[in-house]
């Protein structure tokens, strides 16, 4: 863990002697975050993919590496719109990708359910890279506050000519705002989608909250093996035994995902405590595979 504001550059922490490393982790089912992590196996790497989001205040995200993905979501019961442009995604001029979650402009839209109520942001890799296998890892600063849902994850790169959740999901983190100081880490797959994914949950200890701090999202991805970490601690392990004789879809290439929802089933709505905006600060996203 670092102070707020400071920067940790994932090349930094990686070199050693010239040689980027890696955490290899395991572990199994949910567990919180006094578990102690397996030790870890060190491996050299290659950076395939990295954004450390340098650019002017107010820039937008790099083409070439994201696209924004703009619309509503009424599969999911959410409430914002996610817009274009850079209303709710852009950089900060400090190093950082931002996506604010606010009532401005919301009128300006029109949702599933009618005028929309809220916006914010959207982006993926989906028509510029695929991630197959090795660590994806992000350090995000999240929001809060009930009905804010803000996640890091992934789509199977066959998405949409294979159907979800055919395609396959992978959630790396994922918050409901009124549960601050949790994190969890799921998979969606043909009959284990939806209420019946199959993951685990991360806390911090002492009450701490993902809005104070950057942390480390990340999964440790190989074939036949998911492992999730925050921070470097190990909360998760899932192999095909863990998915009740259905299909394991995780051993082919994915896409990533980083967005901030407003409601939806699983949060709920925002109420009378939720204050806005909020913003999810993204201080960088990398994959790296085994040489």
């Amino acid at each position: 863990m670092f102070m707020p504001g400071a920067r940790r550059s994932p090349t930094r922490r990686w070199l050693a002697g010239g040689t980027v490393l890696a955490l290899g982790l395991t572990s199994l089912l949910a567990v919180n975050a006094q578990a102690e992590p397996e030790p870890a196996d060190v491996e050299p790497t290659e950076v395939v993919f990295i954004d450390e989001f340098d650019g002017a205040a107010g820039s937008p995200v790099d083409s070439s590496k994201w696209q924004l993905d703009p619309g509503d979501n009424a599969n999911n019961a959410e409430l914002q719109y996610y817009t274009e442009g850079t209303d709710n995604v852009q950089l900060d001029g400090e190093g950082h990708l931002v996506i604010t979650a606010t009532e401005e402009g919301a009128e300006n839209h029109q949702c599933y359910y009618g005028t929309c109520e809220y916006t914010s942001g959207r982006l993926n890799t989906a028509n510029t890279f695929s991630a197959e296998y090795g660590r994806v890892e992000a350090s995000i600063k999240l929001p809060q506050g009930q009905g804010i849902w803000p996640a890091f994850w992934m789509l199977g790169s066959d998405f949409p000519g294979v159907p979800w959740p055919d395609s396959g999901e992978i959630d790396i983190m994922e918050m409901v705002g009124h549960e601050p100081g949790t994190v969890h880490g799921t998979v969606h797959g043909p009959g284990y989608s939806g209420g019946g994914g199959i993951g685990a949950s991360y806390s911090l200890p002492g009450g701490e909250i993902f809005a104070d701090d950057f942390h480390t999202f990340a999964i440790d991805w190989a074939p036949d093996s998911i492992v999730w970490s925050v921070d470097g601690e190990v909360f998760q392990e899932l192999t095909p035994e863990d998915v009740n004789g259905n299909a394991w879809v995780f051993n082919k290439p994915f896409f990533m995902i980083l967005n901030v929802a407003v409601g939806g089933h699983w949060p709920g709505p925002p109420d009378d405590s939720t204050t806005f905006p909020q913003q999810m600060l993204v201080d960088y996203v990398s994959v790296t595979t085994s040489e």
